[in-house]
């Protein structure tokens, strides 16, 4: 049909309709499934479909087999979907009138119910009310209870297609008679329409004929099948939703003591008995009972509107409790799912599930956890900010545990095969430098980031706690802890004995470029990274090769001449000396878009701008957390008490600083010359104070996501690896506010601490399980030339 439909319909489908009739099983379904993607991809116009399949789509309704059947009336359901109107009233319609009567079978019976529930929206109100209602009222009476069941959960689509008068005056009629059936499938399917109509009735229908059905319902569902509590606990959050406001406060108390009941079902009963001894019937109830728990959790935000948060705490918490609490995973799981709109509805009163966050995060199950920490970042902010009521200054000193059971689920994940969750955990891990102080994420968590990227076996696992490791050095607030983290990083992973732990120095300095500002990466990584042009491993290399781009893209002329020029040097090494015909390939590629690329200029261009905005803003926020830094210590000294890591939080939060740039703050920072230095008067410190104070919120506060969201930096210009600077024009500056980096202009606070290592590599790191071999197992020596010109 795709390659030639003319002839398909000519020669190839007569075959198939004479072949069907005594097909197997297997050849009806992929006929089924083949006509359907034929409609699907348009391959012939609707006239030529109906045309040449719809009498064969017809004609196999009733297969014998119910598989078959479905598939065919699946089939045939997508057909009416596009269907013109005389088409199916000729071709459908028409001869469903014989197919729904009492004399047909079961079988074609209820496929006549299906097929009245899509029919009613492609016709009008007249057309619906003369030809099709006057079947669905005799299917709704029908003599077996599967018919009238099936033609009841239809009468949801007939609603809809014939509008709020008729719906009332025809269908909830026959819903009323068929919630008093004798079969309870029937009055379980009423039910569950009824509940999907609620918003089509008005206040009178809903308060006179749909609430005392519903009071029915519950007080005999505990006395019939335990499948009617299943369905009932269900639809019960969007029951007491769409009946909120008519109920008494007597009626509106004895839901939500049903509910309650609901939420504990099962766990009364002693059971001293060992599961094999339990007989089948038993393990049969306790299974339904844990489905009807489970749905209760999943109705627990709902019900929380239905009883107002403020009262939360004497209607709710102690369900709450107990839905964490439940032995079993299924149920504290979804709560677990639940538990961010939980925090989200309680506001200001979040502070009463602190407990139940900690529960949840040591629960025994991975799946629990696993469920939690989807919304992990947006529930550890609830609980720190926590509304009007908590005490914002205190942080999450309210919940001592916290940090424990943070670490505690990290490494229950690390020692489980979950390698997933424990990946998706390190990724919501970033969000801690806006949850916890400085100084917890370094002694408790960023040691660990350390220790997975050395030691953990899978690499997105690796990858994940190296981009959480740049984050929290991205927000670190002491420049001695800084320089640390650098110095490990170059130390133990760029100049590691494994090639594997040197793989994962270039995946970090890649989310380094993403997260930093390009000064700096260029500081404290440019000639750390591209030093690996050297490395004896092919691996290290053509990874470093794809990176070069990057690497490029910070750079900025004329301030980077010189780092250019270490570009350019180790570009040509490789390709005059490169032995290995797929790094080869790969740094011949890497030349022509290095060639191609545009460098960065130190002032802003017109075609860059919002990029070079964008690394201003980072750029500012690196200084001023060091002027945090510095000014924190002066306090320290003046006052003879530190400052605490609280206090500086309530400032941060108080102070109101726009995050855009605005002209008026100068993004050049003074070096230690002096000549452009302002005035170091308390007013200018306090000022500087109040800045740095609130670049720290609203820097986070853009969340840790906008790291994710941060266009890659791409770079500008041109690159001739033979000639120097090539294409690059050298220009002057334009504005003297943006800061070039070179080594008069670096504040003191930013320049490398005499504890960085250099360039050449150390002897301290023991041999990894992951050694290069022979040719890798002793540290190499830098061969770049003399980095007198770095800063």
């Amino acid at each position: 049909m795709r390659q030639n439909p003319a002839e398909t319909l000519r020669r190839v489908l007569p075959k198939v309709r004479e072949v069907l009739p005594v097909a197997g099983v297997e050849m009806q379904l992929t006929a089924a499934v083949s006509f359907l993607t034929i409609l699907q991809e348009d391959s012939v116009s609707i006239h030529t479909y109906a045309h040449s399949f719809l009498q064969v789509i017809l004609l196999h309704l009733e297969h014998r087999d119910a598989g078959v059947s479905n598939a065919w009336l699946e089939t045939l359901l997508s057909v009416i979907e596009v269907l013109p109107k005389e088409t199916l009233r000729h071709e459908i319609l028409n001869p469903l009138v014989s197919k729904a009567q009492l004399s047909q079978t079961v079988q074609s019976r209820l496929v006549s119910c299906k097929i009245l529930g899509k029919l009613t929206n492609k016709f009008d109100a007249h057309t619906i009310k003369r030809e099709i209602l006057p079947l669905v009222k005799s299917l709704c009476q029908d003599v077996e209870y599967e018919v009238r069941s099936c033609m009841c959960r239809q009468l949801e689509n007939i609603a809809q297609g014939i509008g709020t008068e008729l719906t009332k005056s025809v269908v909830l009629p026959e819903l009323i008679e068929l919630s008093r059936d004798e079969g309870s499938s029937v009055r379980l399917a009423a039910f569950e329409t009824l509940v999907n109509l609620l918003d089509v009735f008005d206040t009178d229908d809903r308060s006179q004929t749909i609430l005392p059905l519903v009071k029915s319902f519950c007080e005999k569902s505990f006395k019939a099948d335990e499948s009617i509590l299943i369905s009932l606990s269900f639809h019960l959050g969007k029951l007491c939703h769409g009946l909120y406001g008519i109920f008494t406060p007597d009626q509106h108390l004895r839901f939500l003591e049903f509910y309650k009941k609901l939420c504990t079902l099962g766990l009364q009963q002693e059971n001293g008995h060992n599961e094999n001894q339990i007989p089948p019937q038993i393990l049969e109830q306790e299974k339904k009972y844990i489905s009807v728990r489970k749905n209760c959790a999943y109705n627990f935000p709902a019900m929380i509107v239905f009883v107002d948060p403020k009262n939360f705490h004497m209607e709710l918490y102690s369900t709450f409790f107990c839905l964490c609490h439940d032995p079993e995973v299924p149920v504290r799981y979804t709560i677990a799912i639940c538990f961010y709109e939980v925090s989200k509805l309680l506001n200001s009163g979040v502070y009463l599930i602190h407990k139940e966050l900690i529960t949840l995060l040591q629960d025994e199950s991975l799946e629990v956890l696993d469920a939690l920490i989807d919304h992990l970042p947006e529930i550890l902010e609830l609980m720190s900010t926590g509304g009007e009521s908590s005490i914002q200054e205190n942080k999450l000193s309210s919940l001592p545990d916290l940090i424990p059971a943070l670490t505690a689920a990290e490494q229950r994940a690390a020692a489980s095969l979950k390698w997933r969750t424990h990946e998706k955990l390190l990724q919501k891990y970033a969000c801690l430098p806006h949850i916890i102080s400085s100084d917890q994420i370094y002694y408790r968590f960023l040691q660990r980031m350390f220790t997975i990227m050395m030691t953990n076996n899978v690499l997105p696992v690796q990858k994940a706690a190296s981009r959480t490791l740049c984050i929290f050095l991205r927000y670190n607030r002491k420049q001695e802890q800084r320089h640390e983290v650098i110095q490990k990083l170059i130390e133990q992973l760029g100049q590691g004995k494994s090639y594997w732990n040197r793989l994962r120095f270039l995946d970090t300095c890649e989310f380094i470029i993403e997260i930093f500002s390009k000064s700096f990466f260029c500081k404290y990584f440019f000639l750390p990274a591209i030093e690996l042009t050297h490395d004896p491993v092919a691996n290290v290399r053509m990874k470093l090769c794809y990176l070069l781009p990057k690497v490029k893209s910070t750079l900025k002329i004329p301030a980077d001449k010189h780092l250019l020029q270490q570009l350019e040097m180790c570009v040509r090494k490789l390709l005059c000396q490169e032995k290995d015909k797929d790094v080869l390939a790969i740094v011949k590629r890497t030349v022509l878009e290095l060639d191609r690329m545009e460098m960065s200029m130190d002032a802003f261009q017109k075609k860059f701008y919002e990029k070079d905005l964008l690394d201003q803003e980072k750029e500012r926020e690196e200084l001023l957390l060091m002027e945090m830094e510095q000014l924190e210590k002066e306090k320290q000294q003046n006052d003879g008490r530190p400052m605490s890591d609280k206090t500086f939080e309530k400032k941060r939060r108080d102070a109101k600083t726009p995050t855009t740039l605005s002209k008026s703050i100068p993004i050049s920072v003074p070096g230690p010359s002096g000549t452009s230095t302002p005035s170091t008067s308390k007013e200018i410190k306090k000022s500087k104070l109040i800045r740095s104070q609130s670049f720290n919120n609203q820097a986070f506060h853009a969340k840790y996501g906008n790291l994710d969201k941060c266009p890659s930096k791409s770079s500008t210009a041109g690159y001739t690896p033979v000639s120097g600077l090539g294409k690059t024009s050298v220009i002057s500056l334009t504005d003297d506010s943006f800061r070039a980096r070179n080594a008069s202009s670096i504040p003191t606070s930013f320049s490398p601490s005499p504890s960085l290592p250099s360039t050449s590599r150390g002897t301290g790191n023991p041999v990894d399980p992951k050694s290069s071999g022979s040719k890798d197992t002793q540290p190499r020596k830098a061969t770049l030339k003399s980095r007198k010109s770095n800063p």
